[in-house]
């Protein structure tokens, strides 16, 4: 029988492969997009990470989501960082969530205030996503706008704290394993991570509408 971190992979693949590839995605990596598109992105981050780690203090108690919560994780202050470096000193005046974006940090503070299964599954998507194919979008940052590397502007991207980021996430999928959840809260927790999925790409969709490229 599959472990849990195997389920979750194989299950939401599609969904993932679908966020990876949009057209948003495809055309700010392709190097189509100005740095305005990549700040606007890193806008809506914000407000999903907020969402994320609002209520990791309270949750780090949890017996479900509790060995989940780890502070070298937490990338609010990094994407701070990059709003001031990207949109200046008044970021936080100008920053707005697009209707799809609103809809993402809601389910996720729903899920971290009602549902701890729930909340790792979103946990699982962001951080586990964003330590490995975050990567991809740093490197070509760096080369399309001229970002110090690892510096002011993709902090987002750089897990300082995360030593070794391999063995990180072999534990991380240990942890997925070992979560205290029969059968049924598991198939609930996959579907939510599908949700998550779905979510990220709707904002991905949103902003292919915003930044569209011109025929």
């Amino acid at each position: 029988m599959d472990s849990f971190s195997t389920v979750i992979r194989t299950a939401s693949h599609e969904q993932h492969v679908e966020a990876e590839t949009s057209t948003f995605m495809s055309d700010l990596l392709g190097g189509r997009l100005g740095v305005d598109a990549y700040a606007r992105y890193t806008e809506q981050l914000w407000f999903v990470y907020e969402a994320l780690e609002a209520e990791a203090g309270r949750l780090a108690s949890d017996p479900v989501a509790g060995p989940f919560i780890r502070p070298p994780l937490f990338r609010r202050h990094a994407l701070e960082r990059d709003l001031a470096h990207l949109r200046g000193a008044g970021w936080r005046a100008g920053l707005s969530a697009l209707p799809a974006t609103r809809a993402y940090a809601e389910r996720v503070r729903e899920c971290a205030r009602s549902w701890p299964g729930g909340y790792i599954a979103h946990h699982y998507t962001r951080y586990l996503g964003d330590l490995s194919g975050g990567q991809i979008i740093r490197d070509r940052a760096e080369k399309a706008w001229g970002f110090e590397k690892k510096g002011d502007g993709v902090r987002f991207y750089v897990f300082e704290e995360v030593g070794n980021p391999a063995a990180f996430k072999r534990e991380y999928r240990e942890l997925l394993d070992a979560v205290r959840a029969d059968d049924l809260e598991k198939q609930r927790i996959v579907a939510e991570c599908k949700k998550a999925f779905a979510l990220n790409t709707g904002v991905f969709r949103a902003l292919g509408e915003e930044f569209p490229l011109s025929a």
